[in-house]
């Protein structure tokens, strides 16, 4: 005889109340994914350093048009509230102070990664994809290069691009804002 099993899923809502509880400590490194509380990897040097890079390269561009939204929460749906790397989100007078950021609000999420490549790719992309995000870079660090997927459609980017060292990405939903892959990567 074969049981199934079955996962408990936990909502936003039942995030913070452990938190609340004390189950959740305010500086564990977790973040909510299609319910279930994951725990982050440590941030490396490098894995740090391009965050930084990012954070002024965007901010520095997008300061009239868009917000820099650093290791913060989207709350993506009732049961996935990720911590992308680095966001752009929709410029607003109180800063999200009243409500974190939804879809709606993001023009970009960025995921740097060094380790978690294949997660990054296989869940948080199709999430990102599912709620409408137009578009997502994964910072694939040990490649050296960066993943550009735009278009969702169907819970999937319809769209894949490699931004190699010497090319440059443009974030046409930010006001035409440009990269350049060798300043993401360094």
């Amino acid at each position: 005889m074969s049981v199934e099993v079955s996962k408990l899923q936990f909502s936003i809502e039942d995030y913070y109340r452990l938190a609340a509880a004390g189950v959740l400590r305010e500086d564990d490194r977790v973040e909510l994914i299609e319910g279930e509380i994951i725990k982050m990897n440590l941030i490396g040097s490098r894995h740090a350093a391009c965050v930084g890079r990012l954070t002024e390269l965007l901010g520095d561009q997008a300061r009239k048009v868009a917000m820099v939204w650093v290791q913060n929460p989207v709350e993506i749906n009732d049961y996935s509230e990720p911590v992308p790397d680095v966001s752009l989100l929709r410029r607003r007078d109180d800063f999200y102070a009243h409500a974190k950021p939804v879809p709606g609000d993001v023009l970009l999420i960025v995921e740097v990664s060094d380790s978690t490549i294949n997660y990054d790719r296989k869940v948080k992309a199709p999430l990102y994809a599912r709620a409408g995000v137009p578009e997502m870079w994964l910072v694939n660090l040990p490649e050296e290069l960066i993943e550009v997927y735009t278009r969702p459609l169907n819970g999937a980017y319809q769209e894949t691009r490699l931004v190699r060292r010497g090319e440059s990405i443009t974030v046409a939903s930010a006001g035409d804002l440009t990269a350049d892959a060798d300043a993401v990567l360094g």
